[in-house]
Order: structure tokens, then C-alpha cells, then sequence
């Protein structure tokens, strides 16, 4: 549920989740601090840290899910898990699936599918069964697939969200673009935060620019048609990689929002989804003193983009 209040004159000034505090009597101090540090409640569109000052006039927005189990029904939700011990799992996210319930998304999601799968462990007293499921440490988005890391236990959860927080986590993605940047690799450095004129999409164009680097580099190039690239984020703003490969002139294929149609087919045919693919994640496990890292290849539809430009860029050479 989305909740928006405006800071009103007068109030004093204080940390932002001892405010919330005080405006939130159903949600603990605990689970205000794990949405702050998520990105989930932000202050003027902002991510912030529990301890940032709130002033008068400030507006903040709280995206606070409800409780887990009320969401869970028997539909199932495609979930392959990776790795799962007491504190975390791993899954690999398959596109098409939505993270997290929302407006117009309440069944079918991911937290759906993994609150299923803790429930059963529990019923089948699993080694790896979980009492409390305090919530998501990252997404990705509809259309993405690849891996992601969710936290089992508070502890965890703290964990993981500082390690984000901190951009010591390793991510990298795969992703076909349409068109070549001009160069082999390079970085982006573009601040980003919500569009002037569309709220709903991220842009330079915004009044509240937020820093946002990526790392790209070419894998492979299908004449001047596409290409094959590896991104890495330094920061993870929303639609990061989205919005700095649009600004290159190179959008990501099948990207109908920052690429419009010219990114969304190969000669005649219409590419069904966005070509991006979370391929590597690693961070340092919350309970052991080890350094995880795990992978997983692209969806068949992704294979068969690629497949398909090279198919193309033969014909072409020929």
C-alpha cells in the first residue's frame, strides 16, 4: 500500500524513521528502518537513510506491503531456487513475473511463490524453514530475469540491505541493444531521478537528479543492427541500465518505454519482452565470513534474440 504525507510546518525536526515512528503506530521501528534502508519509503522521491533529518514541507512516500502470508493463494508461481540455507535463498527470477504485489498485481508475483515455498518447508519440517519472512532485499524488474538474493531472517535482511546500501554487492547483466555505442566499453556517469514531464518514467530530465553509474562493455556486435552487451551497475537506481542505454542512442531491445518501437522488433518480427538478463550476483553471506557468488544463462527467448541477429547479420555479410 502507497501512503503519501507532506511534512507540515511546525513539526520538529527529527530523524526520519523517529517521525515515522510517531505517524505509524502499526509498523515497528525495526520494519520502518528495513523499508528506509530498502528505498521504500523515500523523501522527495529520494532514498534516504533512517537517520536523514525530515523539515517541514518534506514529502514522503511509503510503499509498505502488507503482510506476506495474506498474499499467498494456491495459484503457482514458477521459482527456481539456486542456493537456500537458515538466513537466505537464491532464485533465478524468470521474466514475466512481478516481484512484489502491487496495484493490479496482487496475485502471481515472486514474494507470492517464495512464501509458498517457506510455508511448505515448514509443513515438511525442512532443515530450511523459516518462521518470519521479513520482506524483499532488491528487485528486478517485470520483464527481467536472473538472479536475486532474498533474505530469510532479520539479521539477514539488515545484512544485505547494508551491503546494497553500501554498493559493495557484485551485479552484472547481459542485455541486447539495439544499435553500437560508439565505443567498445566505457562508463556512464548520468544522474537520473523521476522525469519532469512523466512521473511514471526516469530520466536526466528531473528535478531531483540522483548519482547513477554504469559500466558497459560490448560482447559482441551484429553489424550496426544491435549488440550484445555486459553491464554493470555501480549504483542501483530504478531503470539504471534502462535509461543509460537509451541515452547512448542504444535502448535495450524490447524496451517499450525507453526504446519505443524501433527497439521492440528484428526486420518483421516483435520482440516479446525486454532483452536483459541479471546474469551474476555475489555479496558476502550475512551469517558466515564467505563470499557467494552465483550465476545463471539466459532465458530461451533470449537465446533466440541472439540466435536470430546473428542469423540476420550472416545473411548480410553473405
Amino acid at each position: 500500500m502507497i501512503t503519501e504525507f507532506t511534512v507540515m510546518a511546525g513539526e520538529r525536526i527529527k530523524r526520519l524513521d523517529a517521525f515515522l515512528v510517531s505517524h505509524e503506530r502499526g509498523i515497528s521501528r525495526s520494519r520502518l528502518q528495513r523499508l528506509i534502508v530498502s528505498g521504500r519509503i523515500r523523501v522527495n522521491e529520494q532514498v534516504v537513510k533512517p537517520s536523514q533529518k525530515i523539515q517541514p514541507g518534506d514529502r514522503i512516500t511509503m510503499d509498505a506491503p502488507e503482510p506476506g502470508p495474506l498474499m499467498v493463494n494456491d495459484e503457482v508461481v514458477p521459482l527456481v531456487v539456486l542456493y537456500e540455507d537458515e538466513a537466505l535463498l537464491v532464485v533465478n527470477k524468470p521474466s514475466g513475473v512481478v516481484v512484489h504485489p502491487t496495484s493490479g498485481n496482487w496475485k502471481g508475483t515472486l514474494l507470492n511463490g517464495l512464501l509458498a515455498h517457506l510455508q511448505a518447508s515448514e509443513k515438511t519440517h525442512s532443515p530450511h524453514a523459516a518462521k518470519h519472512f521479513p520482506g524483499l532485499v532488491h528487485r528486478l524488474d517485470k520483464d527481467t530475469s536472473g538472479v536475486m538474493v532474498v533474505a530469510k531472517t532479520d539479521q539477514a535482511h539488515r545484512s544485505l540491505c547494508s551491503q546494497f546500501e553500501q554498493q559493495t554487492v557484485t551485479r552484472s547483466y547481459e542485455a541486447l541493444i539495439y544499435g553500437k555505442p560508439g565505443d567498445e566499453q566505457g562508463v556512464i556517469d548520468l544522474a537520473i531521478g523521476r522525469d519532469v514531464r512523466d512521473g511514471k518514467k526516469v530520466s536526466s530530465h528531473t528535478a531531483q537528479p540522483q548519482t547513477a553509474v554504469t559500466v558497459f562493455k560490448v560482447l559482441h556486435k551484429f553489424g550496426d543492427m544491435a549488440s550484445h552487451v555486459e553491464l554493470t551497475p555501480r549504483t542501483g537506481r530504478q531503470h539504471q541500465l534502462r535509461v543509460h542505454m537509451a541515452s547512448l542512442g542504444c535502448p535495450i531491445m524490447g524496451d517499450r518505454i525507453y526504446g519505443a518501437q524501433k527497439a521492440c522488433h528484428i526486420s518483421e518480427t516483435s520482440i516479446s519482452r525486454m532483452m536483459l538478463h541479471a546474469r551474476r550476483l555475489g555479496f558476502q553471506h550475512p551469517v558466515f565470513p564467505t563470499y557467494q557468488e552465483y550465476t545463471s544463462e539466459p532465458q530461451a527467448d533470449f537465446v533466440m534474440v541472439f540466435q536470430a541477429l546473428q542469423e540476420m547479420t550472416s545473411r548480410h555479410i553473405a
